[in-house]
């Protein structure tokens, strides 16, 4: 496991989300320090752009990320 590479810019991870979790610090060592193939911020930037990933998107959302990236392929 490794850092994200996302983490320098990421909103989330830099606690500049507006209503941010309880969870926060376990998602962030979950997902930012961890696995982060896995979070749903990295999946929208990844496949869509960074400009794409929604202000209110939290790692855990992978369903909506999905979704998200779904809607813009069609």
């Amino acid at each position: 496991m490794s850092d994200c590479p996302k983490i320098v810019k990421c909103i989330f991870f830099n606690n500049q989300m507006t209503n941010p979790p309880a969870t926060s610090d376990t998602m962030k060592m979950e997902y930012c320090q961890g696995n982060f193939v896995d979070c749903a911020r990295y999946l929208v930037c990844e496949k869509l752009g960074g400009t794409l990933v929604p202000s209110d998107l939290f790692p855990d959302m992978v369903d909506r990320a999905i979704a998200q990236i779904a809607a813009v392929g069609k």
